[in-house]
């Protein structure tokens, strides 16, 4: 090679090199450029905050070592500002697949970025709004979509004793007995003795109230043993005097007239109304006596039922007794 040739080619050479450095000098600049915006931004813009630390860690990889400490620092902040906007959007009230999109943003960059606590915070995030997604769709009467959203929620928080008692609603507007009964005793599991005593009474109470209303709907259609069946899955959840009635009125008809003359007193023994309040117990307990053929006995218990709707009936029953 001449050395005319040889003085351009390295004149090529050193013009490469500074192009090369102007170049990667300017991409740094963009970098820093982009990391400043997101950095003004975070007070005020979460978004725009977001969109702009993406930037510069998209061009900081292409500009390498010079950037790698503000790759570093973006990447940092990055998990808890997605964290930060999911909140700004369950704070704001924001429609629950606003919010869910948002948790989900968050979980993958806290992923990608490696950040345990942003991703915890997330996952809290992504609760919640399946938790609204659930309530929604139960007031809308959107039963179906309502169980979807809230075992999407139990699958990332199995123990959310919430989402479980409100399965229980559903399954209860439903009217699907053996799931609200699996899925109340599983709530009921999971709430601690003391500390969750008063939402335990009231989930018994639920419970209580619809195997009762059950039972006295089969007892009026006559399906006494389905009746008694309803009955003791309410016995489950607590005494009631209520259910005492309706346990010593199957009884009654079933002609196993001990266990009515027992759960009638039950009923009396926790009513604490007046005469006619205690009515409908003594009259049960009346039907007992008189099938076991104590006649007086079931002659004072009629005399003591004649009040209100029992009235006309125990009088008919005195009758038939020829009570004095």
């Amino acid at each position: 090679m001449s050395k005319i040739a040889m003085i351009k080619f390295a004149a090529a050479i050193l013009v490469y090199i500074l192009w090369c450095t102007s170049l990667n000098g300017q991409e740094l600049n963009d970098v820093i450029t982009s990391y400043n915006e997101g950095a003004k931004a975070v007070q005020t813009d979460v978004g725009a905050s977001i969109a702009a630390f993406e930037k510069a860690v998209l061009l900081a990889d292409k500009v390498g070592d010079p950037a790698a400490d503000l790759k570093q620092k973006a990447m940092k902040v990055l998990p808890g500002l997605y964290v930060k906007l999911a909140s700004k959007a369950l704070s704001e009230k924001k429609p629950s697949t606003e919010i869910i999109k948002a948790a989900r943003n968050a979980t993958a960059a806290a992923e990608k970025y490696g950040s345990t606590t942003s991703k915890e915070n997330a996952g809290k995030l992504l609760v919640q709004g399946y938790y609204l997604m659930g309530t929604e769709y139960f007031t809308k009467k959107e039963y179906d979509n309502a169980l979807l959203a809230f075992d999407s929620l139990l699958q990332i928080n199995p123990d959310y004793a919430a989402a479980i008692y409100n399965k229980a609603l559903v399954y209860r507007a439903q009217n699907n007995s053996a799931a609200f009964e699996e899925t109340i005793d599983s709530y009921l599991g999971k709430l601690e003795a003391g500390k969750d005593d008063e939402r335990k009474k009231q989930a018994s109470v639920l419970a209580l109230e619809y195997f009762r209303a059950a039972g006295s709907q089969a007892n009026q259609g006559n399906n006494l043993d389905e009746a008694l069946g309803l009955l003791n899955k309410a016995a489950k959840y607590g005494d009631d005097k209520d259910l005492f009635y309706f346990f010593a009125d199957v009884y009654n008809k079933q002609k196993n007239f001990n266990s009515g003359a027992e759960y009638a007193q039950k009923g009396l023994d926790l009513e604490t109304g007046a005469a006619e309040a205690k009515a409908k117990y003594y009259f049960q307990l009346g039907l007992a006596l008189s099938g076991k053929g104590q006649t007086a006995e079931a002659c004072e218990a009629f005399k003591n039922s004649q009040f209100g709707a029992f009235t006309e009936a125990s009088k008919a029953e005195r009758k038939n007794l020829k009570c004095q």
